[in-house]
């Protein structure tokens, strides 16, 4: 409902170049998944089928359909493109995207051991044929405290100049890896390290999949900062931290319209 009685942050109208919302499908139930998708479409811009879960789900395709129907966009999450290259079957994994219908695709090497460059030859493969998002980062805590900011930033302009539309920055579904810490705290040097490279932030998604995370990046990067790997469930909720209707933002941005 458009607001007639407050002042609120601008949000971007969809079809939206910025302040986009990736919601994680971690294989809810048709109905549930329908329910929300159907009350939420106005804050969804696209559905990812996290990791392996779309080879499992009995009843994908009427998912995929029903995002369809409602102008959805909607791909299969990285560690499925690792699991059919761990295997050598990439052509494969491009043959499921079409039977599929998947306008995009998700490349990415935070689990299998796969360097930049050779992930960049994939995401100039994909980006022939499909919208690609790659990510940056690995799950692993070990690998990801080794991985540097200046190596970060690195990755993420090959992965852009490789082809790739935007770079997510893992964070994991639990928010405790790749650009966090085991605690769950952003590491500041590699934010910091992003955020003064010079990218566009247009061209990135941060994985936010709690509210402190979401609200981190809002306070950082404003209202309409992109944020993935969110429930279902949180949609609402995360909206209203985009136009500071819930404690955790509304300071914050009253004290921004009093500076305007």
């Amino acid at each position: 409902m458009d607001s007639i009685f407050l002042d609120l942050p601008r949000r971007a109208p969809k079809p939206r170049a910025e302040g986009l919302t990736m919601v994680i499908d971690n294989g809810l139930p048709h109905r549930a998944f329908a329910d929300a998708i159907e009350m939420n479409a106005p804050y969804i811009d696209v559905v990812k089928f996290g990791w392996g879960t779309a080879l499992v789900t009995p009843d994908i395709e009427r998912k995929f359909e029903l995002l369809r129907t409602m102008g959805i966009s909607y791909y299969f999450g990285g560690t499925l493109f690792e699991k059919f290259v761990a295997q050598n079957r990439f052509e494969s994994f491009m043959t499921l995207c079409r039977l599929c219908g998947c306008a995009m695709v998700e490349v990415s090497n935070g689990t299998i051991t796969m360097s930049n460059t050779e992930k960049a030859t994939y995401i100039s493969r994909c980006a022939e044929e499909f919208t690609v998002v790659s990510e940056v980062g690995f799950k692993d805590q070990g690998r990801s405290e080794r991985f540097g900011a200046r190596e970060w930033v690195d990755a993420i302009a090959q992965d852009l100049a490789a082809g790739a539309e935007r770079v997510i920055t893992e964070a994991r579904e639990s928010g405790r890896s790749g650009i966090c810490d085991a605690a769950g705290r952003p590491r500041t040097e590699l934010v910091d390290a992003i955020v003064d490279s010079g990218i566009d932030p247009s061209r990135l998604i941060f994985e936010a999949p709690n509210k402190d995370l979401q609200t981190y990046w809002i306070m950082l990067l404003g209202t309409n900062v992109n944020l993935g790997n969110i429930a279902p469930g949180d949609l609402v909720g995360l909206e209203t931290l985009r136009l500071g209707l819930r404690s955790d933002t509304l300071v914050h941005f009253e004290e921004v319209a009093s500076c305007a």
